[in-house]
């Protein structure tokens, strides 16, 4: 067939001027051809440079008037070159010519087809358009064509042909046609044949655009004999809806691809003839187009007759295609006999972190936002340099990546610059620890994938650290068959590199206390269970009563410190008691007894930072899910930025998941705020009250009473007559009887 690429090897681009030569490739790109035509064909030109084809081509991005191949078809015209017809009408969609000389249907080795005996044209149309076809879609077909002349050889070509009429209509006016189809399609030349479009139309047209539904490709090669045609597309189960003898060199076989649109519709086709040039069948690049034209059966042409081989062969859809075409073409390796390997077992990998993870494997840390999950690892980095221990699980050294997607450079630099210090680490391996900063050039995995393989080839790392994943992730994270392909990546960079793979996820929204741990991991099941370890890190409750004892805790090691500084271990035992240590109030006693007054201010401002610090400390438990070893008891840690630490006094043991506090519990701690709440709120108005009615310090109770708008007896009351009253009130003010018989208050110092 001539195709628009012949015409173009009939002119010089060398005669051409500048727009004249961006004009073809615009026409080329419109026609759904690719840069490598254009730079191919250019390159005979002594003013062609490597590489400026590309990068035209990029801007070459449409237009509401299109350059399209009625350029070129001039150009060629202009130059002396002659066409019967008018070849526009084709500049969408080339050809399919009637070849001299076409080889018998049964020749050569496969499976031959054989003409049907008794040949109903009508049958064969109305039987394909039932096959491809709904009622309602609008069918493009051509009848019409014009000659061409190629070195002596002539060719027939298409015109534009139909597209206003529907299947349904067609197969009505068929089947009442008396056997003439001419009379419903317009007659064919017998030496031409007919051609008909197998995707449907909107009606207005016959381009790409005018496609209404991407239900199906063409397949159709003459680069074999027709029965190894035959063979190769139903060895490789094509999903062929209609299987038709063009009567020339090819079968076409109109394979099922059903995309949702366009640009699904080109990467199935891709797919599709990449397999089928692997098997023998080269197609030409032009049949991609969804508007493409095929053979009609039921005509004659030549010799022979374009006729239906058969129906629905095959898989039953592209999907169930695509998964059979991967299962047969493998690198999988045999199934082996346990018996052969059982007196000689192999060595298992050694532990990366001894009882959780070992070398090879694959490990993700999952978690809410500001679990501290990037610190973790960074945390895990220096311990494998260092090989120290991480959360208290002794681990491998050796050399670690870690690939930093969210950071800017300095920012983590800097950010393991105060982890190593937080860890109290001398970094004296800092050459085992890699930083791949990618921040704002990540790719989606499977592109960063084979671009990681290469560079930490022959690093011999121990392990690669990806964070975080969000970064990369291609596809739904909830479909469970896109983030398989996704977590397959990982299989294949430890296998490559031989390296574990370490990485983390984020939890799905809402309370996690309920839910298993390796079902709180965002999105599809898939997270937790392709790793060979998930640490799941949860949130745990902090009760006032718990913050409070982290404070006492905080106080009395501050103060022994301080103590300790002056006293020798001999004076420090007789000042202070085992029971004083543990006892606040008794330690700050001791300390303002004992030390110089600008050590012991110097002691509270180190102990009021110390509790701002606790006031931002988080509590956290990790769970385990392996596969390789035995679950291991949850561990309680806190997360003092920039690192975590053990709960080494087990005061996490018994607490609750944060927000899964018991209803009775959280109706408690309600009470308690707001009647706190309230005492902070009755104090503030006590001190405004009393700040009116002062004079040098001291106030009438009767005077205070009528300010707060309470009674004497009420205020009284608080300071307890002697009896028991209110310790917050009795802190802040002295009472006492005036030499006038009335109750006063005193401010205390």
């Amino acid at each position: 067939m001539e195709s628009l690429l012949n015409i173009l090897k009939k002119i010089d681009p060398s005669t051409l001027d500048y727009q004249e030569w961006i004009n073809v490739g615009m026409a080329l790109k419109h026609e759904g051809f690719t840069v490598a035509d254009w730079d191919s064909w250019s390159q005979s030109d002594s003013r062609y440079h490597a590489g400026e084809c590309e990068q035209k081509w990029q801007g070459f991005n449409g237009s509401a008037e299109p350059v399209t191949a009625g350029t070129i078809i001039q150009m060629a015209k202009d130059r002396g070159l002659t066409f019967g017809g008018d070849f526009r009408e084709l500049d969408w969609d080339s050809e399919i010519s009637y070849e001299e000389g076409a080889p018998t249907v049964n020749t050569g080795e496969g499976i031959p087809i054989h003409e049907p005996e008794n040949f109903d044209p009508v049958n064969e149309i109305v039987t394909y358009l039932e096959t491809l076809f709904e009622a309602g879609d609008n069918v493009g077909y051509v009848t019409e064509t014009w000659e061409s002349e190629d070195k002596g050889k002539r060719r027939y070509l298409p015109t534009k042909g139909a597209c206003d009429r529907t299947a349904g209509e067609l197969i009505q006016r068929l089947k009442s046609c008396g056997g003439d189809i001419g009379a419903v399609l317009g007659d064919c030349n017998p030496e031409a044949g007919a051609w008909i479009r197998f995707n449907p139309l909107d009606g207005k047209g016959v381009k790409n655009e005018n496609v209404t539904e991407y239900r199906y490709a063409l397949v159709e090669s003459d680069s074999m004999p027709i029965a190894q045609q035959h063979a190769v597309i139903r060895e490789l189960e094509l999903p062929v809806a209609v299987l038709v003898y063009s009567g020339g060199k090819s079968l076409h076989a109109i394979v099922r691809i059903d995309a949702p649109n366009y640009d699904e519709y080109r990467k199935r086709v891709d797919y599709l003839y990449k397999v089928c040039k692997e098997n023998g069948l080269e197609i030409d690049r032009q049949n991609r187009n969804p508007s493409r034209l095929s053979r009609l059966p039921g005509v004659v042409r030549g010799e022979h007759k374009q006729f239906i081989v058969d129906r629905n062969i095959g898989k039953s859809d592209f999907n169930e295609w695509k998964d059979y075409i991967e299962s047969i073409n493998d690198d999988l390796p045999d199934p082996e006999s346990l018996s052969a390997e059982w007196d000689d077992m192999p060595e298992l990998a050694q532990p990366l972190i001894e009882g959780v993870l070992r070398q090879g494997h694959k490990m993700l840390i999952a978690g809410p936002s500001k679990a501290g999950k990037s610190f973790a690892l960074i945390e895990l980095s220096i311990a494998l340099a260092e090989g120290v221990k991480w959360l208290g699980f002794n681990c491998a050294q050796g050399r670690v990546l870690y690939v930093n997607l969210e950071l800017d450079r300095a920012s983590c630099l800097h950010r393991f610059k105060d982890v190593y210090t937080a860890m109290n680490l001398q970094p004296k391996n800092l050459d085992k620890l890699d930083i791949w900063n990618l921040r704002g050039r990540s790719v989606p995995m499977d592109k960063l994938a084979p671009k990681l393989i290469r560079r930490a080839n022959k690093k011999n790392y121990i392990a690669v650290i990806i964070d975080p994943i969000y970064k990369v992730i291609t596809g739904d994270e909830n479909s469970a068959d896109q983030m398989a392909k996704f977590c397959n990546q990982f299989d294949l960079i430890c296998t490559e590199l031989g390296t574990a793979v370490i990485y983390c996820h984020h939890h799905s929204k809402g309370s996690q206390g309920g839910k298993r741990s390796m079902d709180r991991a965002s999105g599809s099941g898939v997270f937790a269970r392709d790793p060979d370890a998930l640490l799941d890190l949860t949130q745990l409750e902090i009760t006032d009563a718990l913050r409070k004892q982290q404070e006492d805790k905080q106080t009395c090691r501050i103060a022994e410190n301080w103590l300790r500084r002056f006293y020798m271990e001999n004076a420090f035992n007789q000042l202070v008691s085992q029971d004083d240590r543990v006892t606040p109030s008794r330690m700050l006693d001791i300390a303002h007894g004992a030390l110089h007054p600008n050590s012991y201010r110097l002691m509270n401002e180190d102990i009021e930072r110390a509790k701002a610090t606790l006031g931002n400390r988080t509590a956290w438990r990790i769970e385990g899910t392996l596969r390789e070893f035995a679950s291991f008891k949850p561990l309680n840690l806190w997360f003092d930025y920039p690192v975590h630490i053990s709960d080494t006094d087990g005061v996490l043991q018994d607490a609750a998941y944060e927000g899964e506090i018991v209803p009775y519990k959280e109706a408690t701690r309600a009470r308690k705020k707001k009647a706190k709440d309230d005492k902070v709120s009755a104090l503030d108005s006590f001190e405004v009250a009393f700040s009116g009615a002062e004079n040098d310090g001291i106030a009438a109770i009767d005077d205070i009473a009528q300010d707060c708008g309470k009674s004497p007896d009420y205020i009284k009351k608080l300071f307890g007559n002697g009896k028991k009253g209110d310790a917050e009130y009795q802190k802040r003010y002295e009472k006492f009887i005036g030499d006038d018989g009335r109750a006063y208050l005193k401010r205390r110092d």
